[in-house]
């Protein structure tokens, strides 16, 4: 992907099932940029990444933003003239539709590496606010690791303001950790008593005795 271009000529619109390459393109500068690069890598996931990118578009409670800047691609890519330097993959909360008061969740976003601080971010969050308008919700909730210091700071200057501590686990070492707790191996932790506040000592008054 070329590094030019301003940021007035960037453009967001929804995925399509021919977007599929240049999708997996940005998750996996995503992932290698999470120190995961094997993620995607052979024909039999990728065969799986097209199906579940196909069942993602079609799912309601889903969308698939791009952002885009017009030109032309590389020689012998896809895209109709469009090099796509961003994406995000919104989503309406489960649980907050149940309660009544619906969020848009952020559930990936990414920036192409070349094409950072040219506002390529403010246009797939504006997405997400126009979004999150259609669907009635009253908040947009981004996910955001702990390690991401530039992704922190971009929220924090959008206005998000920290919300959860979100813990991963692999399913094996999830499953040997609930073997071993029911052998008696992994204690379950106490609940903590509160501290109890010792009275102040009072000098100089005089003895009530208790009658």
């Amino acid at each position: 992907m070329s590094g030019t271009g301003s940021r007035s000529r960037v453009v967001t619109r929804t995925a399509r099932a021919a977007d599929l390459a240049a999708v997996l393109s940005l998750v996996r500068q995503h992932r290698a940029d999470a120190h995961a690069e094997d993620v995607l890598s052979g024909h039999g996931r990728f065969t799986a990444a097209a199906a579940g990118f196909r069942r993602l578009l079609e799912d309601p409670g889903h969308r698939v933003v791009l952002a885009v800047l017009p030109g032309s691609p590389a020689p012998g890519g896809d895209g109709g003239g469009e090099v796509p330097v961003g994406l995000a993959v919104l989503g309406l909360d489960p649980l907050s539709l149940v309660l009544g008061h619906p969020q848009v969740t952020v559930d990936l976003f990414v920036v192409h590496r070349e094409h950072r601080r040219r506002g390529v971010g403010v246009l797939l969050l504006a997405a997400a606010a126009a979004y999150a308008e259609q669907n009635g919700a009253s908040h947009v909730v981004a996910a955001v690791g702990g390690h991401e210091a530039e992704r922190q700071r971009f929220f924090a200057r959008m206005g998000f303001a920290p919300l959860t501590t979100r813990r991963i686990v692999p399913v094996e070492s999830l499953t040997r950790s609930l073997a071993a707790w029911q052998r008696g191996g992994v204690p379950v932790p106490a609940p903590r008593r509160p501290v109890a506040r010792r009275r102040p000592l009072l000098r100089g008054l005089p003895a009530v005795a208790e009658g």
